[in-house]
């Protein structure tokens, strides 16, 4: 217990101070960085938590795929951060009221929350069904058949996303030169291509 309750407050000190790096930090490189290793250690605490297969979820989804996706795009704009911070504060009151209302949120849930009277009970003697069935499959057994409803709208709404983030893309930008697939397929080889025959030790 020991051993478990020391590796419990490791990770979560470094998530904590990982997660306040990530909205602190001036740069946005440092940011995804630390991101990055917060991603690390919340896995870590899913794998105290014998939640093994979500544990590698976070570490091959979020910080091989998301996390490095947000590496490479901060990397690659050309983004003038001086002037985007220009006015930044006038949004200020704004976030500090977002930000009360959220902790307000937090303050009630946690203060509200209750164990159920009959949880002593539950944790020594797990649910038959899932007794026999590995970490990986439970959650497939609670998350397409409990969860279906709400894990098909988050599918529905990454979808609704990725259209959206394919029509920013291609909307229509002066000066910028598109590819027209069904003009270069109707091109004619004779108006791109001329072949000249060259005499010996002549040249062209």
């Amino acid at each position: 217990m020991l051993v478990q309750a020391f590796a419990f407050y490791l990770f979560a000190g470094i998530l904590v101070l990982s997660a306040l790096m990530v909205i602190t930090a001036r740069n946005p490189v440092h940011s995804v960085l630390f991101l990055i290793l917060g991603f690390f250690n919340s896995s870590g605490l899913f794998v105290l938590l014998g939640a093994e297969f979500i544990g590698m979820i976070m570490v091959i989804v979020y910080v091989g795929a998301v996390a490095v996706l947000f590496l490479f795009v901060v990397m690659m704009l050309d983004i003038d951060f001086a002037n985007l911070r220009q006015g930044a504060m006038q949004y200020v009151p704004v976030g500090i009221i977002i930000g009360g209302i959220l902790l307000f949120e937090l303050v009630a849930l946690y203060t509200s929350w209750h164990f159920a009277p009959d949880i002593a009970g539950n944790l020594d003697v797990p649910d038959s069904g899932f007794a026999e069935v590995t970490n990986t499959e439970a959650l497939g057994l609670v998350l397409y058949t409990k969860y279906v409803a709400a894990f098909q709208l988050a599918g529905l709404i990454l979808f609704v996303a990725m259209v959206g983030a394919i029509v920013l893309t291609h909307r229509v930008r002066p000066g910028v030169r598109r590819q027209k697939v069904s003009v270069q397929q109707a091109r004619s080889p004779d108006d791109v291509l001329e072949i000249v025959k060259v005499a010996p030790k002549t040249g062209v």
